[in-house]
């Protein structure tokens, strides 16, 4: 198990992590980093979770999600 700050800690991949207190404050803690500018993806390799784990974390504690980064599909002339 890899300690994530205080008193929690991320379980090691492939075990679970069922509901409860334990839960909850893992999600607040992954929420705080990703309002702070982390990515999903960097969380995931971070605490060697998958992105789907963080992803879906992230999206029960109430978290609203950024936009994806990349290149802008919008034509030159509709600026």
């Amino acid at each position: 198990m890899q300690h994530f700050g205080g008193t929690v800690t991320v379980p090691e991949r492939g075990s679970r992590l069922g509901a409860g207190a334990h839960r909850d404050r893992l999600a607040a803690k992954l929420r705080k980093k990703y309002e702070g500018g982390m990515s999903i993806r960097a969380l995931a390799d971070k605490y060697g979770r998958s992105y789907g784990f963080i992803h879906r974390l992230l999206g029960e504690s109430g978290v609203e999600f950024r936009g994806r980064g990349g290149a802008n599909r919008r034509s030159a002339d509709s600026s």
